[in-house]
């Protein structure tokens, strides 16, 4: 634990000095949600922006999350910051848990700032249960995001070998994970494959809590495999590690 700490503190150490990606992990968010913002206002008045806003936000958080976090390991192992750690004797999961550790603090700040702005922007008015419940969602998607930005950058020696992963991984959540359009009018097929994206667990959720009457604990299930997508990632980031260092 003390050196899953050590890498997690020197993690954050980097962030704080590179304060050129800090500054675009949370902008970023803002300004996307901002476009997103005049995008629905060009919508005839009385279309439903409630049910797409909060999930678009959860979407940008689960891109921008992925998208840094794979690009930023793959810059920390071209700079041979993983060799030097193995070298050191620290272990796969010690190093992928500091990571995480490190990242979490970054995930949570995005997650906090893209909702903030999103219920300010679209007037939201929800109770404090319901704040906390899509709080709650957000986070865990960004936790589920860098994870997978953690596993996706163990398959990439150059940043530029991320990009491939975008149009694979995280664009297909739009069209497939109930965002535009409900799951059980796709394809059986396409409907099976959002399965596999951890936006359609977080969407059902967020449209469960924000619906009049919605209950959290009728979709815990959701929660739940949320949870457990982000723990599956993490075993496998350090699986993949393992066999590729």
């Amino acid at each position: 634990m003390r050196r899953t700490l050590a890498v997690g503190g020197r993690v954050v150490r980097q962030l704080l000095r590179n304060t050129r990606f800090l500054g675009l992990s949370i902008v970023a968010p803002l300004v996307i949600v901002y476009f997103l913002k005049i995008f629905f206002d060009t919508f005839p008045e009385g279309f439903d922006t409630d049910r797409y806003a909060v999930p678009a936000a959860a979407f940008i958080v689960h891109f921008m999350a992925f998208l840094l976090c794979a690009i930023a390991l793959v810059q920390e192992r071209t700079a041979g910051t993983m060799e030097r750690m193995f070298v050191n004797g620290f272990r796969r999961a010690e190093i992928i848990g500091g990571y995480v550790l490190g990242y979490l603090g970054l995930a949570t700040l995005q997650a906090a700032v893209a909702l903030a702005e999103v219920l300010w922007l679209f007037k939201l008015d929800y109770d404090a249960g319901v704040l906390a419940s899509l709080f709650a969602v957000v986070w865990l998607l960004a936790i589920a995001s860098i994870m997978l930005g953690i596993f996706v950058s163990t398959f990439a020696r150059r940043e530029g070998q991320v990009f491939p992963f975008v149009p694979l991984i995280i664009l297909p959540s739009v069209f497939l994970s109930g965002f535009l359009v409900d799951v059980d009018r796709l394809p059986e097929w396409a409907e099976w494959l959002g399965h596999a994206f951890p936006m359609l667990y977080a969407n059902e959720v967020i449209q469960e809590v924000i619906k009049p009457g919605g209950e959290l604990g009728d979709v815990w299930t959701n929660l739940a495999i949320l949870i457990g997508y982000g723990v599956a990632l993490l075993v496998l980031a350090s699986r993949t590690l393992r066999e590729m260092e």
